[in-house]
């Protein structure tokens, strides 16, 4: 293991810079308790750089994401940039990030703990034991292919193509296999293909992959069958792998089912061990500045982050601990509040779990 990790932190719009001043503060505990130094640079992402750089992705953020060994990301947009052109939205310092880092992989957990099960807006039966992983495609499909609008004979027009090539489609295919082949050896794989031709592709390269991977079950499913699914019995689901639309509606879905989005870390992958660590929530304009937001799923990113990137399971096992713990002792930020009167703000949260983090955690 390494002993100095530098780590790009892009705080964003919104409530970014609250939640990612707890996470960092989370990151720096693990540091000196497992004596590792982490060295936070922050860069500017989204509707805070195009008012700064003219651009939702400086170059200089691209330079430092790219010198860094992980990326820890907050979260971008608000109504002031809602009617910007699409190449000044805060959403495509996003897209832009993705592609320029090579993170074709999105991995998104939904697990529902116990101490959580009151939060769900479903019946505690149908969501009480929930543990699926989406694994969403993020660099390729209609997000990224060529638009266009323009004036027709029946007024204006607009155009959004959707391309996938086999390669795409069988790397983000074999991450779904070799994640499922840890878990509970069962893996969906969602496509629209008794509509779509790139959904027809996408269904024939899983087969052929499939045949790799002969410990593992492949089923496929239509995309409007699996949403109806997730709702209606979600704990058939072990790992869901698709495209990159698809995967992000579903991924959002799937965060609900815990009770809130506010709950929910998320991943995207390189080749290797790089990745970009960030909440599945938006910036939420509305609370922000107000202290209330909450942090835990980015503190649970960091936690990702460790894992995947750094290749610290135990600093990783202990940041989920920690923060499971102190929602079992019924700690709670209002997003997921049954009395929102007793509700706490980002910063106490925060520092519930680093108490919780430093009395449980005797690292070897």
């Amino acid at each position: 293991m390494k002993k100095n990790y530098r780590i790009a932190v892009l705080p964003g719009d919104g409530i970014g810079p609250e939640i990612m001043q707890e996470a960092v503060k989370v990151l720096q505990l693990v540091g000196e308790r497992e004596g590792v130094t982490f060295t936070c640079e922050e860069g500017r992402i989204g509707g805070i750089a195009i008012d700064t750089d003219g651009t939702p992705l400086p170059e200089a953020t691209v330079k430092l994401a790219k010198q860094a060994d992980a990326v820890l990301l907050g979260a971008v947009g608000g109504p002031k940039w809602d009617q910007n052109p699409g190449h000044l939205r805060p959403e495509t310092g996003l897209l832009g990030i993705r592609k320029e880092l090579g993170l074709f992989a999105n991995i998104r957990p939904a697990t529902m703990h116990s101490s959580l099960v009151e939060a769900s807006t479903l019946k505690p039966e149908v969501v009480s034991g929930v543990d699926l992983i989406v694994v969403r495609e993020l660099t390729g499909g209609i997000y990224f292919g060529e638009k266009k609008r323009y004036d027709g004979p029946n007024g204006e027009v607009a155009e959004d193509l959707c391309i996938y090539n086999e390669a795409e489609i069988e790397r983000i295919i074999r991450v779904g296999f070799e994640i499922a082949r840890k878990r509970k050896k069962r893996l969906v794989s969602v496509d629209k293909a008794n509509v779509l031709e790139s959904s027809r592709l996408w269904r024939k390269v899983a087969e052929r992959v499939a045949t790799d991977y002969p410990d593992v079950e492949l089923s496929h499913q239509l995309v409007d069958s699996c949403a109806m699914q997730l709702v209606r019995a979600p704990k058939q689901f072990d790992v869901i792998v698709t495209e990159n639309m698809f995967g992000d509606i579903l991924s959002d879905q799937a965060a609900m089912l815990t009770g809130s989005i506010g709950m929910l870390a998320s991943a995207s992958l390189a080749a290797g061990s790089f990745g970009l660590y960030e909440p599945v929530h938006g910036s939420a304009p509305d609370i922000a500045g107000k202290g209330i937001a909450n942090p835990l799923a980015t503190i649970l990113s960091v936690a990702m982050m460790l894992r995947l990137s750094l290749d610290m399971d135990e600093a990783a096992a202990a940041v989920e601990n920690a923060v499971w713990s102190v929602l079992e002792a019924g700690h709670r930020t209002g997003d997921i509040a049954r009395d929102p009167s007793k509700a706490i703000g980002t910063v106490e949260m925060g520092q519930l779990v680093r108490d919780e983090l430093s009395k449980q955690w005797q690292p070897k």
